[in-house]
């Protein structure tokens, strides 16, 4: 369980914040815990609010990316933002079954595009995933075998993140259907950490403190 705790001390916020900070929770002070304090499980989320505590805007935007990541190094977007030109599946980056591409424009080929088999909704008898616009992300924009930092840059980048500016990438976070299917996948699939809101309002806040990137080797 992770504690979701009030702005009193960032560095009680979460282990990981801690070290980017460069402190550690002492022991003395786990009894003096506010009494609003409530456990969060693994899959859920640290609101933006848990991010408060953290005076300077550098440190806490590269913080809410890095709780961010969260969601975009789980399955549900991994397997859409492959290293190579085949979708993955499931919880463990299965290769995709039937074997399928890319495609030209990230769709598959002619006879195996992704509408053929995937809907806009899940399809509960066939256990086949479904949500409008069904397709694999660029290969600009491969996130398998990432980490936060490269992930971060690359969101940046409009060269890399299809000519979005960062204003577009929180539209696409708070909004898309494709990327809500990542908490609502069907039978048989873990859902990605927390919500969509959450989601995009960490990412947001990111933004509006500078859009900083964490740093080489720093995880959530």
């Amino acid at each position: 369980m992770r504690s979701r705790l009030e702005p009193r001390s960032a560095c009680l916020a979460a282990p990981w914040i801690a070290v980017l900070l460069g402190c550690e929770p002492s022991p003395s002070v786990a009894p003096d815990l506010p009494p609003e304090t409530i456990e969060i499980p693994p899959s859920d989320l640290l609101p933006k609010e848990a991010f408060a505590g953290i005076g300077d805007p550098v440190v806490r935007s590269a913080a809410q990316f890095l709780e961010a990541t969260r969601v975009l190094l789980h399955p549900r977007c991994l397997n859409c933002h492959p290293a190579g030109d085949t979708p993955l599946q499931g919880d463990f980056g299965f290769v995709h079954e039937p074997p399928v591409v890319r495609g030209p424009e990230d769709r598959g080929v002619v006879g195996m595009t992704c509408d053929g088999c995937h809907q806009d909704d899940n399809v509960p008898l066939a256990n086949v995933p479904g949500a409008p616009n069904w397709h694999l992300a660029p290969i600009s924009m491969a996130w398998v075998g990432k980490s936060p930092a490269e992930i971060c840059e690359q969101l940046k980048d409009p060269l890399r993140n299809g000519g979005k500016s960062l204003a577009e990438i929180v539209e696409h976070a708070e909004s898309d259907e494709l990327v809500a299917w990542g908490w609502a996948p069907g039978r048989g699939r873990s859902k990605a950490p927390g919500d969509q809101k959450r989601f995009g309002d960490l990412l947001r806040a990111w933004v509006e403190d500078g859009a900083t990137c964490p740093t080489d080797g720093e995880h959530p």
